[in-house]
């Protein structure tokens, strides 16, 4: 495993141990960055760098996102490794209940606000001092494609990544006075664990991404120096959940849940 040293980028990735996070991890290590991976579950991926001698420095640790003091202990752990600054934060950890609302466990659902809303916004506000002194710093949020209308099956998922849409818009500009980048990711299903659900569209549009289509376009926005791309605050990932972003956002509410209401049956 390389050693960290002085100028190196850096990026902290919550939800790092699996999927989406892994790989775009894996991504900004090939780039040479210092990568930190923390979870709730442990990272356990650190061997097949080593084997592969990529120019990075993975850093692993523990994270629960519910809960603001494991954000800090987390943070200070990470940037003790990067001279105290962060060039980015991808904010990825999330979870999904399926079934109707009317059929979930109320404690189920208290669990994926707290991961997918609470957790997100402490991930915001505790990256955020490393951020501000770190120029050209950025942030990248996972959001999906089911903010683009509400999807039934999964409407607690749904509304917890309008939640992320929504905080996306407010620090965009809530940050631009610290000149920090704020972006969401909003890509149809991937292959993940966050698809093995019960979802009407899923039955109908399928799940056609893998992990690292995702990870290819976090990497692109982290890194990319055109102006638009810098500006722009919702990524997609695929030209299916392009044209669905697009069409909903010249529509009226009306053709949108008509629209809507066609693809998932």
């Amino acid at each position: 495993m390389n050693q960290p040293h002085s100028g190196t980028k850096s990026i902290f990735i919550s939800g790092g141990a699996t999927g989406i996070g892994k790989e775009t991890a894996k991504r900004m290590l090939e780039r040479g960055w210092i990568v930190g991976c923390y979870d709730i579950v442990d990272v356990e991926w650190g061997d097949e760098v080593d084997a592969t001698h990529v120019p990075g420095t993975l850093i692993t640790g523990h994270l629960d996102v519910r809960k603001w003091e494991s954000w800090q202990a987390a943070l200070a752990d990470f940037t003790s490794h990067t001279g105290g600054t962060l060039n980015g934060f991808f904010n990825n950890a999330g979870v999904i209940v399926d079934g109707k609302l009317a059929d979930q466990d109320p404690e189920r659902i208290q669990w994926l606000v707290d991961v997918n809303a609470v957790g997100a916004t402490f991930g915001a506000k505790a990256c955020h001092p490393y951020l501000k002194r770190t120029k050209g710093a950025v942030m990248v949020s996972m959001c999906s494609a089911s903010a683009i209308f509400g999807q039934p099956d999964v409407s607690t998922y749904s509304a917890s990544k309008f939640y992320i849409k929504g905080l996306t818009e407010a620090l965009a500009l809530e940050w631009a006075q610290d000149k920090i980048r704020v972006h969401d990711l909003m890509p149809l299903w991937a292959k993940s664990k966050i698809s093995e659900v019960n979802a009407r569209s899923i039955n109908t549009l399928g799940v056609n991404l893998i992990p690292d289509d995702i990870a290819a376009v976090a990497e692109r926005v982290l890194t990319t120096t055109n102006l638009y791309s810098k500006k722009k605050m919702h990524h997609t990932v695929s030209k299916t959940d392009t044209v669905f972003k697009t069409l909903a956002d010249f529509s009226p509410d009306m053709l949108k849940r008509y629209i809507n209401k066609f693809l998932v049956g």
